[in-house]
Formats: structure tokens, sequence, C-alpha cells
């Protein structure tokens, strides 16, 4: 639930930001008018992840097992890539989110009426069919040993609703937050989580037969720490964990956390000698 939780959190507040400042953006300009066609691009961007997250839910239903499993390993893979990207993409842009979508808006206004909305779907679109893979996948891998999914739903729809109400008071200026600290950090917890649905859609894959080793375990400590119990249900919940681990899965999720969170935490890095070795920008008399 926890992981979930931060995983609405995280794509709601990057939802909430740039409709926040899309908004104030028109506002500050005296372009009100223009404002039923963000909340239109919205509402769009809205429906078309709804869809998609139950397409996903309920379409393999009715496929045989293997199918099952091939469909959820592949797509449990993409949404791996795409959190990824995602994940070193707002990393990079978090400082000049508010100037790319101030350009994106003047382009658009002066254009069809269609294509601010558009800047809206586009822009709100791609955090909504990312939540809504990535949120399929650990759930998914959540309740593989359980067929109770409410509760990984409920924490990202508690995030999003916590991401709303954040959105809302920066909009109002009631609260102010480190944007770079906060995607650093969740995006640290999101690689890992991240590691755990690799591991899941490796699973899905060996089930399916496509890749080996279905039955050549890493570990297998069931005996200590059971699915069903408390603690098996928290390291599911937050990263994926399976008491039962292949040796394939094992090496996949060692070798993308290592790897990603050393490229992460290195741009990171990176980025911050860069502004700190940046000149002061002169005062005008």
């Amino acid at each position: 639930m926890l992981a979930n939780y931060l995983i609405g959190l995280r794509e709601g507040l990057e939802a909430s930001l740039v409709v926040s400042i899309l908004i104030a953006y028109l506002v500050k300009t005296n372009r009100r008018h223009l404002l039923v066609r963000i909340w239109t691009g919205v509402a769009i961007a809205v429906g078309v992840s709804l869809a998609f997250g139950f397409a996903l839910f309920f379409g393999p239903k009715g496929l045989t097992f293997e199918a099952q499993e091939a469909i959820g390993g592949t797509l449990s893979i993409i949404a791996v890539g795409l959190v990824t990207w995602m994940i070193f993409w707002m990393a990079r842009t978090a400082r000049t989110l508010s100037s790319e979508l101030r350009g994106a808006v003047d382009e658009a206004a002066d254009g069809k009426w269609w294509a601010l909305v558009m800047v809206a779907v586009l822009a709100v679109g791609r955090e909504g069919l990312e939540t809504a893979l990535f949120l399929w996948s650990t759930t998914e891998a959540a309740t593989r040993d359980s067929a109770a999914t409410w509760e990984p739903l409920a924490g990202a729809g508690l995030g999003i609703a916590t991401a709303v109400v954040i959105g809302y008071l920066l909009y109002r200026g009631a609260v102010s937050i480190n944007l770079t600290v906060f995607f650093t950090w969740t995006g640290a917890f999101l690689i890992i989580v991240a590691g755990g649905v690799l591991a899941y859609g490796i699973h899905d894959l060996q089930e399916a037969g496509i890749l080996p080793g279905l039955h050549t375990l890493a570990w297998d400590v069931s005996d200590t720490i059971e699915p069903s119990s408390w603690i098996g249900t928290l390291l599911k919940g937050t990263l994926n964990f399976s008491p039962q681990t292949t040796i394939l899965e094992a090496i996949a999720w060692t070798v993308y956390v290592v790897t990603v969170m050393t490229l992460f935490f290195r741009s990171v890095r990176r980025r911050k000698s860069a502004s700190n070795s940046r000149p002061a920008s002169p005062v005008a008399a």
C-alpha cells in the first residue's frame, strides 16, 4: 500500500503541478477565457487514463493462463522502462518545468483552439497513462498470492488525493516544498519498487514459458516469511519482495537497482555541482 501511495503521490503531484502552472500563468496574463481549454484537456486525459487502466485490469481475463502471464510480464517490463525514464526526466526538468510549460502555453494560445487542449492532454495524460500501467503492475505483483486488490488501489487513490491537495495549496501559495529534494528521494524509492516490478515481470515470463529457470530458486524463505503474514504482506506491498525468488529474478532485480540507482544519484550530484558552480546573475540597479 505504501508503494502505491507514493506512486500516486508522485505522479499525481507531477500532474497537479502541471495543471497549477498552466492555470496560474493564464490567470496572471489575463487570459481566463482560455481556462476552459485547460480543463477540457485535463478531463480528456483523466478519461483516457481511466479507460486504459480499466482495460489493463479487466482485459486479459478471458485469455489462457500462459497468454495472461506473457502479457503481464511484457507490460510490467514496459512499465519499468517508462517509470525509469520518468524518474530521470523529472529529476532533470524539475527546475525548468514552469518555464517550459509557459512557453508551450504562449505558443498554443496563438494557434488553433484545440492546441491548448492538447497541451493539457499531453502533459497530464502522460502521467495518467504511466500511473495506470505502473499501478497495474504493482497491484498484480502485490496480489499474486491474494485476491484482494483494494488495498494497493486505495493506497494509490490516497496518494493522488494528497497530491491534488498539495497542488492546490501550492497554487494558492499556502505551502512551499523543495521539488528537487522531493523528486530525488521519491525517485530513489521508486527505483527499488520498479526493481520488484521487473522481477515480477520476469517471473510472469517464466511462467508463460518464454524465459527459463522457473524452478531454479535463488532462495526460498517461505518457511520463515509466510506470504500471508504481516511482514510478508508489508514486504510484498512496498518492495514487491517474494519469499520464493528464482535466480533470474534475483539477477534482474540486482542489476537493475544497482545500475539505475548509481546512474540516478550520479546525475543528481552532477546537476547539483553544475548548479552550484553557475555564476550568480547580476542584479539590476
